[in-house]
């Protein structure tokens, strides 16, 4: 009689096929060095015709992996945290490899009692997602399974740290409202505090001392990652400079609310005043008036990334150091106009 549909093929099912013993078999189908080519191929021929589907954790076991990877954060609700994690899990499903997610709320008691409980269940590694692209108490001594920090820089020189690269995406910013001939340039940014705003204010003073600029207002406005702060700020801005003619903002929340008072005063965008902001948070960047001019973070590119130097590390070529991933400019309404009016012809001479 022939088998059940619904029985399960099993290995030693496979191995009977092919005439071999199950450790033969099972040996052939995890690619071991020990098996002739032609018993090989015989062993994949018969898990072929009987539609043979492999147990995953069975064959971790063999080569003492589980192919589950850990991935811990501390702000699994946050707006940069899932378009990391979901890269993370497409890279991480495209090898078939299972993810067990924990989010530790930025509390240390809950992160290690998380540490503790991923690796009773013996992953393979870990991914550690910060919550501010800032650095961070290594974790790797605890941990004894490779580890990788993304969007958070360890505090180990030895461990790998994966960040957005917040200078080099404020220098694209400015560098487009140069291009574009602005030259009374402000900068609105979040609290002092973080490593980000701090990074994207150095990144501006660079590029406007390379054109012999002067930013605008002097001092780079530090204060909340909020719209509120946007429509103060700019504000005390065109009250304190009127010729202002652009203004790069720290985050897309605070161009949003800087967008708000220029239209109220009576400013056009991008014509008296062009604005960029930073996030490419599109609930904010789509929906401003006009539509943001932004810097894009590349989240999910950052976590496929970070699954890459795990993968590299669980095959023995680990990376250490810390590596800032590039930015992407997008171009909208807020500099550059939909339709750019035409030069006027040239006065005719005598």
């Amino acid at each position: 009689m022939g088998r059940h549909r619904t029985q399960a093929v099993t290995l030693s099912d496979v191995a009977r096929r092919a005439g071999v013993s199950v450790a033969t078999a099972s040996k052939a189908l995890n690619d071991r060095a020990q098996v002739a080519a032609a018993t090989r191929q015989r062993v994949l021929q018969a898990a072929s015709e009987l539609s043979f589907q492999p147990n995953a954790l069975a064959r971790g076991l063999i080569v003492g992996r589980t192919r589950t990877i850990g991935l811990l954060t501390d702000e699994l609700g946050g707006r940069f945290s899932i378009p990391i994690l979901l890269g993370a899990e497409n890279a991480l499903g495209n090898e078939q490899m299972s993810v067990l997610l924990c989010d530790a709320r930025g509390d240390a008691i809950r992160r290690q009692h998380y540490i503790r409980t991923l690796l009773a269940r013996r992953v393979d590694g870990f991914i550690v997602l910060g919550d501010s692209n800032d650095i961070r108490p290594s974790l790797t001594r605890e941990i004894p399974v490779p580890v990788v920090y993304v969007y958070g820089e360890s505090t180990d020189p030895g461990d790998f740290s994966l960040l957005a690269d917040d200078e080099g995406g404020a220098r694209l910013a400015v560098e487009h409202l140069v291009a574009l001939g602005r030259r009374r340039i402000a900068h609105v940014t979040g609290p002092h505090g973080y490593r980000a705003a701090r990074d994207r204010a150095t990144g501006m003073r660079a590029v406007l001392a390379e054109h012999g600029l002067s930013l605008a207002g002097t001092d780079p406005l530090f204060g909340e990652w909020s719209q509120r702060w946007g429509r103060h700020a700019a504000r005390m801005l065109l009250s304190a400079e009127p010729s202002i003619d652009a203004i790069f903002c720290g985050n897309d929340q605070i161009a949003t609310g800087v967008s708000q008072t220029l239209l109220d005063l009576g400013r056009r965008i991008p014509d008296d005043v062009a604005i960029v902001g930073y996030d490419n948070w599109e609930d904010f960047a789509t929906d401003c008036r006009p539509p943001l001019t932004t810097v894009d973070l590349n989240l999910e590119q950052l976590g496929a990334t970070a699954v890459e130097h795990l993968f590299a590390a669980l095959d023995g070529t680990p990376s250490a150091g810390v590596v800032r991933q590039p930015c992407r400019l997008v171009i909208r309404e807020s500099t550059v106009p939909t339709t750019v009016p035409q030069p006027r012809p040239a006065e005719p001479t005598a």
